[in-house]
């Protein structure tokens, strides 16, 4: 262990070991390159986050979550890793990491890194042996390579297309230079693909785990959570065959599907949680597992990961039996599994929900126009044309959605920009996009780029105050309304609303129930909570009359003592 992870431990210890924590904690999502360039080459980076460590305690959360921050060349945003033990030299150094580490425990706010198992980069030190070494070899039964098809190995192994676009497969040369062998990439082909299966992957991750928590992480959001072990045994399923089995994510229910959600990755999770409670508090964990609602809680036990992420509302109409409905399962199938629920509109793989909520298909005027959740992919391939969206519609209703979210039980994971009410960036000039989604659908996917542009601190500036030159990603001129200056100390701007918001939800938490009262309405949405705490949501189109109560926070301004349109509003 090093000295400085010596004094990130120290400092962990220095807290209370509160070993609940997480269960319903507010997250901030910080996607690194973006969050704040402390150098000015126009990348966000670990010492932007640290000097921003005031503003993340002035906004009240209880953790931040750093997605990747790992050496990588950047194919699909820091998920391609190179070395999973150290920290990108373009974003800092370990003793940056440090340094940031301990300025957030100093906060009161815990620290929560993204692990990506699934796949490491081809550039990783494993996979370049692999290459160099011959079939059959230790270095490649690290990864999943298999000969390819036909007379002369010239198809690959299946037909199955990568989450990318494209094959799954892709085809080496070996070290003598003949066409060689196909390894498997569900992803991007510089996402290799690791054999779970080999005890050597799981001892290494093993110690990549204590490396982060010796260094004063509190826990860790695993990417693709589901995917990890496969069954690839001979001849492989077709497409057609896959799709003929009820193919897809959440189409496979019983743990037969050959690389999603099979039931033996929870024995890899089991491990983890050993790991994990080596630790006090315990470090925790949170799974991004795509994978059918009936299966998510094996995740999220208190054997496993003891989270799971669920995207239902984030995937949900603006529509108040649909919020009722996934509010109500998901905290039941929480209590069955003795966790607590997610709950998330935002992040970095979505386009932002202020955007979803101001296009007519996130109505339930015109649901079933649009796949859920999908609406504002359509919108982006659509070229973003402004009048298919309603800003300010869309805003009412993101506060709204957050207002009520904030006071559910479970965790709030919260996505970097979303407290400034920013919305999706659709101008884009192609020749500026970085997403690897859109060069490899062109016409069918535009990438994710539209929520990860860096965020404006400043309403002047060339990058708005994110460094002292340009940004990676171009923002927008609209971004100076949405700056952190702009909004600081102004009355009823979004910021200003999510700080006091999150203060008030620290201050009245109490135990993870809540009970739903009758209001005779179907457009609004009116819960309690131990202590006296009411949440009340007007998803309609007139304004309605409050329960009795002193109102303590409103989305939006009261109309005459009524509760608008497209508002939600705690009282006590």
């Amino acid at each position: 262990m090093s000295t400085s992870a010596t004094l990130a431990t120290l400092s962990d210890s220095d807290r209370p070991a509160d070993p609940n924590w997480w269960r319903q904690a507010a997250v901030y999502q910080i996607y690194p390159r973006s969050f704040s360039d402390s150098n000015g080459d126009g990348l966000g980076d670990i010492k932007g986050i640290t000097a921003k460590v005031p503003y993340l305690k002035a906004l009240g959360v209880d953790a931040v979550w750093l997605s990747p921050f790992y050496p990588s060349a950047l194919a699909d945003g820091g998920y391609d890793v190179d070395d999973y033990r150290n920290v990108d030299p373009k974003l800092g150094t370990l003793a940056d990491f440090d340094e940031m580490a301990k300025a957030l425990h100093d906060a009161g706010i815990k620290l929560i890194a993204d692990i990506v198992p699934n796949h490491s980069s081809n550039r990783h030190e494993w996979f370049k042996e692999a290459l160099a070494a011959p079939k059959g070899s230790a270095a490649r039964e690290r990864y999943i390579f298999r000969d390819g098809l036909g007379a002369n190995g010239d198809l690959p192994p299946s037909d199955w297309d990568s989450v990318f676009g494209g094959p799954a497969w892709e085809r080496i040369t070996e070290p003598d230079g003949t066409p060689g062998q196909w390894y498997l990439h569900i992803f991007a082909k510089e996402q290799p693909d690791l054999n779970w299966a080999n005890r050597e992957i799981r001892d290494d991750f093993l110690k990549t785990l204590r490396f982060w928590s010796d260094r004063g992480v509190d826990g860790f959001r695993v990417d693709v959570a589901h995917a990890l072990t496969k069954d690839l045994t001979e001849p492989l399923l077709s497409k057609v065959e896959l799709t003929e089995a009820n193919s897809g994510i959440d189409g496979f229910d019983d743990g037969s599907h050959p690389f999603w959600d099979r039931d033996e990755v929870h024995d890899i999770y089991v491990e983890w949680r050993q790991v994990f409670n080596e630790y006090n508090p315990p470090r925790t964990a949170v799974a991004e597992a795509w994978v059918h609602a009936t299966r998510r809680g094996r995740y999220a036990s208190p054997e496993g990961l003891g989270q799971a992420f669920n995207f239902d509302l984030l995937q949900a109409d603006f529509d108040a039996e649909e919020f009722r409905e996934i509010i109500t399962r998901n905290l039941a199938e929480a209590k069955a599994t003795g966790a607590s629920s997610t709950w998330v509109f935002s992040n970095h793989d979505v386009v932002r929900h202020a955007t979803r909520y101001g296009l007519p298909t996130g109505s339930k005027a015109s649901k079933g126009n649009e796949a859920k959740g999908q609406d504002g992919k359509a919108w982006l391939l659509a070229g973003g044309p402004k009048d298919q969206l309603d800003v300010e519609l869309g805003e009412r209703r993101a506060r709204a959605a957050t207002l009520l979210m904030l006071a559910v039980p479970g965790s709030a994971y919260l996505y970097q920009g979303e407290e400034l009410g920013l919305q999706e960036v659709a101008e884009i000039p192609d020749s500026e996009r970085q997403d690897p989604a859109f060069f490899r659908n062109k016409g069918v996917e535009v990438g994710r780029d539209g929520c990860r542009v860096p965020l404006p601190w400043t309403v002047e500036g060339t990058s708005f105050g994110f460094g002292d030159g340009g940004a990676h990603l171009p923002q927008p001129d609209w971004f100076s309304k949405y700056a952190v200056q702009a909004q600081d100390g102004t009355e009823n701007s979004t910021l200003e609303l999510y700080r006091t918001a999150l203060k008030l939800r620290r201050e009245l938490q109490a135990a993870e129930e809540l009970e739903w009262s009758e209001t005779g309405n179907p457009d609004v949405l009116h819960f309690s909570r131990p202590g006296g705490w009411q949440s009340v949501t007007n998803f309609g189109d007139t304004a309605v009359e409050l329960p009795e109560g002193t109102v303590l926070l409103s989305s939006s301004p009261l109309d005459d003592g009524k509760l608008p349109a497209n508002t939600t509003a705690w009282l006590r």
